[in-house]
């Protein structure tokens, strides 16, 4: 990879949970700069608002030197092109992972082919691990803490006013 490339990796961050911050910082040596974009989507109902989820980024991500946190709405590859982006960083945890992103990888190079797509596999540890998953399992008041960071954590109990989040 290049250290000269600006790479944006998308998500709704709704929570960040390791295994977004483990791809996070492989990518933050793979390229010069990261890009966290916050997906912006007004038919999708959150349970952090989107400054509570910029707010998470930013104390999860503070350590991360070369990454920045920005927000978009609409299509991630005109993003990409409005900020100049070269290249798409994306986690897979399965097969299946792969199948949609492929697709969209697949699309996003018909638009604009100037953008490539990085697969990223994550760390076996983190492979089940989704930001759906935490917070199902601290809506139920169980301990988060394997697969969230402290700050998340913390978030999580002030939402659920769960006791073991």
């Amino acid at each position: 990879m290049s250290k000269d490339l600006l790479a944006v990796y998308a998500g709704s961050f709704d929570p960040i949970t390791f295994g977004h911050l483990d791809l996070i910082q492989r990518a933050s040596k793979l390229f010069g700069e990261v890009i966290i974009a916050v997906g912006r989507h007004p038919t999708k109902h959150p349970l952090f608002t989107y400054s509570e989820r910029l707010e998470l980024l930013r104390q999860t991500t503070s350590e991360v030197t070369n990454a920045r946190i920005d927000s978009f709405e609409g299509l991630l590859i005109q993003y990409c092109q409005r900020v100049g982006a070269r290249v798409i960083v994306r986690g897979l945890r399965a097969a299946t992972d792969f199948e949609y992103e492929l697709q969209i990888a697949h699309a996003n190079a018909d638009m604009l082919p100037g953008v490539d797509t990085v697969f990223l596999p994550t760390r076996t540890h983190y492979g089940f691990v989704s930001a759906s998953l935490v917070r199902e399992i601290a809506s139920h008041g169980g301990d988060v803490s394997h697969y969230a960071p402290a700050a998340v954590c913390d978030a999580l109990r002030s939402k659920f006013g769960a006791a073991k989040t």
